[in-house]
């Protein structure tokens, strides 16, 4: 009887052979459409209109859009919020953000690099 391993990777040599063949099956298929004058959808990738594509309008000098930043950098709102309330958890912090805590502990240990705020156990307090 052979092992799972072998099984395993046989399977695994069967399925990728199977799906190169439907990539040049398609890239066939593709071809032909285009050469009998209809539209070729795009392959999975980068979708239509995105920055980095040659020759866009934005490349083309046309000015880009940028967003406005309202109430200041998410580190600035986070040392507002520990200002005013001293010993406040980092997911007390996120919650009234309204952002992830991932996010956040990132901004606060940049906020403790730059000695904005102070971390005593789970609790932020201003610096200084």
């Amino acid at each position: 009887m052979p092992s799972t391993t072998n099984v395993l990777d046989e399977a695994r040599e069967l399925v990728e052979r199977r799906l190169a063949d439907l990539d040049e099956e398609r890239r066939r298929l593709e071809r032909a459409l285009a050469e009998l004058g209809g539209k070729v959808k795009r392959s999975p990738g980068r979708p239509r209109g995105s920055a980095s594509r040659t020759g866009t309008k934005a490349q083309a000098g046309a000015p880009k859009k940028r967003r406005r930043r309202r109430g200041g950098t998410r580190a600035d709102q986070a040392v507002e919020l520990i200002t005013s309330q001293p010993g406040i958890s980092a997911s007390d912090v996120a919650k009234t953000m309204k952002i992830k805590p991932n996010y956040l502990y990132r901004v606060l240990g940049d906020l403790e690099k730059e000695g904005r705020v102070k971390k005593d156990g789970r609790q932020y307090y201003p610096a200084g």
